[in-house]
């Protein structure tokens, strides 16, 4: 007989461990310190930017740095004159750059808009007119000889077809003369015979060959053996 249900009386000890308080992770302190909004976050460090001036100064330094000056960080200026220090340097720099072929042929353009300018509108309403004159003249001819082309594909289809129709009706016409004569045309009123039709008995074989088929029917009462058991021993 077994002895697992009983009860220990002496239960087996742990060794002396030497151990402090246990805590649950969850109940230790978290969260202690707030957090605060960083640059581009939309809070207070985000108030006192000038994107602007920022834009201006990163593209004036890219500018010296491209031209091989060196870039010395100077002290925080106030934001007006700091705008305008950079304007004038990408002005200058602007200038600088520009190539005298590329200023020739701004130049050349900004006179050829001012002779333009300064021309006689009449004038050119005058010309603008006559050329608009000369060109729905041009289109009214363009569209008469389109239509005359029109009107002349029709007629030769319609007569076409009239030619075709003509020539259909004379051999209709043709036809029926030659074959309406009776006396020119004896085998048209023979009588076709089969070749069966003066035979005393006909359809002889009908019916021998019918052999009727074996079908399969769910009752044995209605089946093909049942019936011809009964037919021949009960009658």
């Amino acid at each position: 007989m077994t002895t697992a249900h009983r009860p220990t009386f002496d239960p087996a000890r742990g060794k002396e461990a030497l151990r402090g308080p246990a805590y649950h992770q969850r109940l230790l302190p978290a969260y202690t310190t707030l957090k605060h909004r960083q640059p581009g976050q939309g809070g207070e460090a985000d108030t006192s930017r000038d994107l602007r001036a920022e834009l201006l100064k990163a593209e004036a330094a890219h500018f010296a740095k491209k031209n091989g000056n060196l870039v010395e960080e100077d002290e925080p200026e106030t934001s007006a004159a700091q705008k305008r220090t950079i304007e004038e340097a990408t002005s200058d720099e602007s200038k600088h750059e520009e190539d005298p072929e590329v200023k020739r042929r701004r130049l050349i353009l900004e006179e050829a808009r001012d002779v333009d300018a300064d021309s006689d509108p009449e004038a050119s309403s005058d010309d603008s007119e006559d050329d608009d004159d000369d060109d729905e003249e041009d289109e009214q001819a363009e569209l008469m000889r389109e239509l005359e082309k029109i009107k002349r594909e029709r007629a030769e289809q319609k007569a076409k077809e009239e030619a075709e129709r003509t020539a259909k009706e004379e051999e209709e016409r043709e036809f029926k003369i030659a074959r309406g004569n009776p006396l020119l045309n004896p085998n048209d009123f023979n009588v076709k015979r089969r070749w069966d039709d003066d035979v005393v008995f006909k359809n002889q074989a009908r019916g021998a060959d019918d052999k009727k088929k074996k079908e399969f029917v769910n009752d044995l009462l209605r089946s093909d053996f049942h019936k011809r058991f009964m037919s021949k021993y009960v009658r």
